[in-house]
């Protein structure tokens, strides 16, 4: 058994391909299907590129609500307090900061919650992360 991707439907693919791309994911292929009027998209982090988010775009859809009933992705990540300082630098919201060096939670555009792991060992806490906040649920 392989696994190949995770699906997550999106109102707006280019915000959404920004975020994945902010974490590091580059697309690695895409589909549009005229008939079925859909977009797919596929990103993968560089070297990984076997372990796939689909991105699906519904040309017609009116929004999507509830996306925490998805659950969330799961990266591991070289310096989790580079990764959160990038994103949050870019105006991404850090629901659940790397105080202890180890573990974060950031969301998409559509709501769905995105866990970063630091590889290796933890890292030493650092300000600003250490006293900082959950600013929601993740």
């Amino acid at each position: 058994m392989k696994y190949l991707h995770t699906m997550i439907r999106v109102s707006d693919p280019d915000e959404t391909m920004r975020f994945f791309e902010l974490l590091g994911l580059k697309e690695v292929r895409r589909f549009d299907s005229e008939a079925g009027r859909y977009t797919l998209i596929y990103m993968a982090a560089p070297g990984d590129e076997d372990a796939q988010v689909e991105l699906t775009h519904n040309w017609d859809e009116k929004g999507y609500d509830g996306g925490r009933n998805f659950g969330h992705l799961a990266y591991r990540v070289d310096d989790i307090y580079a990764v959160c300082q990038r994103l949050m630098d870019a105006g991404v919201t850090i629901n659940r900061p790397p105080r202890d060096g180890w573990m974060a939670f950031v969301r998409t555009p559509d709501n769905i919650s995105i866990e970063l792991l630091q590889a290796g060992e933890r890292l030493a806490p650092a300000e600003p992360w250490a006293s900082m906040p959950n600013t929601g649920s993740w």
